[in-house]
C-alpha cells in the first residue's frame, strides 16, 4: 500500500473519530445545560417556599386581597381564608384601606371583588375603607388595576394577601408595576392544609415565576 492509499484509508477513520468526539461533546454541553436548568428550577422552587413562609406585614397604605373563586355570591373557602386574614390585618390598624380584586368568571353574575366587599361589610368593615378592583381576570390584570388605584399616592406600599405559594410571583409583578409589596400569606387556606395540593401549587408557581421574571420585567 502506497502513501496515498494509507492516507485515504486513514481519512474515514479520522472523520468518524471527529464525529464521535463532537457527539460526545454535544452531549456533555446539553447535559451541562440540563443540570443548570434543573438547578435554577430547584432554586426557584425553594424561593417560592421561603417567600410563602415569610410575613412582612407592617403599616402600609393599603391591604390588597387577591381574588379567588366565589360560588353564587359566596366566597369559596380559599377566598374566605384570604379575606379573614386581611380583615385581621385591617383590625390591627396596619392600613386604612382594603383593596379587593377579581373580576367576573365565565358564567358569574357578580365579581370576586364584590363578593369580598359584602363579606367584609358583614364583619364590620366600613364601606369607606373598601376599594374594588373588579375587572381583573388574572393576577397581572388585578395588580395592574391596583397600581392604577394607587397612582398619585405619595406612598405605594401595599400588603399583599393571598396563599403562600402565590407570594413570590405577586411580589415580582407588583414591583414591575411600581408598587412596594409587603407579603402576608394566609395560613388557613384549604390549600395550605393539604400537602399534596401545596406541592402541586408550589411546582406550578416555580414554572411561572421565571416566565414572569424574564418576560414581564419592564412592562407596566
Amino acid at each position: 500500500m502506497n502513501a496515498r492509499s494509507r492516507k485515504s484509508f486513514r481519512a474515514p477513520i479520522a472523520v468518524a473519530s471527529l464525529e464521535a468526539m463532537t457527539g460526545k461533546s454535544r452531549l456533555r454541553v446539553l447535559g451541562g445545560i440540563g443540570l443548570l436548568l434543573l438547578g435554577l428550577w430547584a432554586v426557584t422552587m425553594a424561593e417560592v417556599v421561603i417567600t410563602g413562609r415569610r410575613d412582612e406585614a407592617r403599616p402600609a397604605t393599603a391591604i390588597v386581597v387577591l381574588g379567588a373563586a366565589q360560588y353564587v355570591g359566596r366566597p369559596s373557602p380559599v377566598l374566605r381564608a384570604r379575606l379573614d386574614h386581611a380583615i385581621a390585618l385591617w383590625r390591627a390598624g396596619l392600613a386604612p384601606r382594603m383593596i379587593f380584586t377579581g373580576g367576573r368568571g365565565d358564567g358569574d353574575t357578580t365579581s370576586e371583588a364584590a363578593v369580598s366587599r359584602r363579606y367584609a361589610l358583614r364583619r364590620g368593615v366600613p364601606d369607606s375603607a373598601i376599594v374594588l378592583e373588579n375587572t381583573g381576570r388574572t393576577t397581572r390584570e388585578s395588580l395592574q388595576g391596583v397600581a392604577a388605584i394607587m397612582d398619585g399616592q405619595p406612598r405605594r406600599d401595599v400588603i399583599l394577601v393571598s396563599d403562600p405559594f402565590h407570594m413570590l410571583r405577586l411580589s415580582i409583578l407588583a414591583r414591575r408595576l411600581g408598587l412596594n409589596p409587603l407579603t402576608s400569606p394566609t395560613r388557613t387556606s384549604p390549600i395550605s392544609q393539604s400537602r399534596d395540593q401545596t406541592w402541586r401549587y408550589v411546582v406550578n408557581e416555580s414554572l411561572k415565576v421565571p416566565v414572569v421574571y424574564l418576560f414581564e420585567r419592564s412592562s407596566k
